[in-house]
This record gives C-alpha cells, structure tokens and sequence, in this order.
C-alpha cells in the first residue's frame, strides 16, 4: 500500500466541492486584501491564530482519550473501547489523511496547514508588491 504525500492527504480525502468552497475562500480572501491593504497585517495575525485541520483532530482525539479512559477507570470499563476505537482513527489518518470526522471539519472550514500557508504567502507578496512600489 503507497501512502499519499503528506501535504495532500488531506485534500485527496476531500470532496471536490468541499476542496473548491476552501479554494475559493482563499481566492476570495486575496481578492478582499488586495483592495484593502491596510488590514493584512491584521489578517496575517488572524493566520498565525488559525487552528489547522490536524490540530483541531488531535485536539479532539486527545480529549476523547482523556475524558473516556478516566470514565473507565471511574465508571465502567467498557469505556476503553473508546480509546481504542480513537486511536484507530487518528492511525488511519497519520497514515491515510482519512478519518470520519474529517469530512465534517473540512465542510465547517477547517483548511490544511498548506492552505492556510497558501493565504498567507498571497497576502505576503501583495505587501511586497506594495513595498516595491512605493520604494520606486
């Protein structure tokens, strides 16, 4: 089994629709910038802030482990099946860029670290553009 390149296992694990409403987020976002220079800085600390799809799974899986394996340890042990089953997912998707509860936090917007990045170096070259400009 060949595992998909890191930066796109993610997006090939996406729908197309879901993949172009997050392109077009980002064209949008530039096409707003670009007339309104005066708030990229305030938009590329926004950036700096955004939580990425991975950290807001491992944020997610993490607590889940917490919180089920203390219930198990306090209410029943069933509750370690959780875990188990958590784990499982968050292997599937280190290996694969798929897990269930990926398509429904990529359709609520949450973007790759690569497509955050892909805003914020547009927004960066539209103030070079700009400082260029001014310098001449």
């Amino acid at each position: 089994m060949e595992l998909p390149n890191t930066n796109e296992r993610v997006a090939i694990n996406t729908s197309e629709k879901v993949n172009n409403d997050i392109q077009m987020y980002i064209q949008n976002s530039i096409y707003f910038y670009r007339r309104n220079p005066q708030l990229i800085e305030q938009r590329l600390d926004e950036l700096d802030k955004e939580w990425d799809i991975e950290r807001v799974l491992e944020t997610n899986a993490s607590s889940l482990i917490v919180a089920s394996s203390a219930l198990g340890f306090i209410a029943s042990k069933k509750f370690f099946f959780i875990p188990f089953v958590v784990g499982t997912f968050l292997l599937q998707h280190a290996l694969q860029g798929w897990c269930p509860p990926l398509p429904i936090l990529r359709r609520l917007g949450y973007r790759t670290t690569s497509e955050i990045q892909e805003e914020r170096e547009a927004l960066q070259n539209i103030i070079k553009g700009i400082r260029h400009v001014t310098r001449n």
